[in-house]
Formats: structure tokens, sequence, C-alpha cells
């Protein structure tokens, strides 16, 4: 258990000191961040078609109200959790892989909904839209983080012998 803590921790501060770097996050973070915001708003667009998105920022022409995607909403963090946990797991390297695609597919999805969600909770209501951000919103991404990692788990675990 120890050595897993150890693992754990040593990656969560090696890949949060990277995910931080400038040109880090020039080159993929901030990119990554204004594709998040051209899906969510691709996905808003067959529904309402007031709805642009330039660069991180989300925009609803009519209601004139926007939300921008900042550094902790895009779910890079909770990624960087997920990944420490299933490196500093014993397992085979393509099963950490597959555990990492799967759990990166799994944050993004349920952080598209939550971009969304947000952005019509903020033309609806601006003190549930904050609260909401604040501690629901962030709560749900990182259960999704431990389901995902319990999965792993699960999955990574022999099967019970059946008694006879």
């Amino acid at each position: 258990m120890s050595r897993f803590v150890i693992t754990f921790t040593v990656l969560l501060v090696g890949l949060f000191s990277i995910e931080m770097l400038e040109p880090v996050q020039a080159a993929v973070i901030q990119p990554f961040t204004g594709w998040l915001a051209t899906v969510s708003a691709a996905i808003i667009m067959p529904f309402d078609d007031a709805v642009v998105a330039s660069g991180r920022i989300i925009e609803h022409t009519t209601a004139q109200f926007a939300v921008s995607i900042e550094a902790g909403c895009n779910g890079v963090e909770a990624t960087i959790v997920l990944i420490a946990g299933v490196i500093a797991f014993p397992a085979t390297w393509l099963q950490r892989l597959a555990a990492i695609l799967i759990g990166f597919a799994a944050i993004q999805l349920l952080n598209v909904v939550r971009i969304i969600s947000l952005f019509y909770l903020g033309q609806w209501n601006i003190e549930i839209f904050s609260w909401t951000h604040l501690y629901l919103w962030p709560v749900l991404i990182m259960l999704d983080v431990l389901l995902v990692f319990a999965l792993y788990l699960r999955y990574l675990a022999p099967p019970e012998e059946q008694p006879a």
C-alpha cells in the first residue's frame, strides 16, 4: 500500500508540474480547452442556433451570456488524478492504457454535460449557476474519476470462485 501511495503522490506532483509549464499550456492545454468549447457549442447548436464558440468561450448571442472554460474546468486535473492512480496500481501497461483512455473519455463526456448545463444555468439563475459550478460539479467530476478507478480495480481483480 505504501508503494502505491508514494508512486501516486510522486506522479501527481510530477504531472501537475508538467501541466503548469507554459509550453504545455500553450501547446496542449489551451488548444484542448478551445476544442472542448467547440464540441460543447456544436452539441448545442442543433437545438439553439444563437450559440457560438470562440476560443474557450461559449456565447449565447441573444441572451448576451457567455461562459469561459478556464483551468480547472477542462477536466485535465481530474484526468491527471486518474492517470496517477492507474499508473501507480500494479497492472500491465496495456491494461493501464485502456483504463486511461476509457477514463479520459468518461471524464470528458461528463465534463461536456457539465459545461452545457452550466451554460444554461447561468442564463436562467446566476446564483444557482455559481453554487452548481463551485460545489456540485467538482464533486461529480471527481466521483466520476473514483468510479472509473473502482471499475478498473474490479476489472483487475481475479474472478471469485463459486462454491460447489
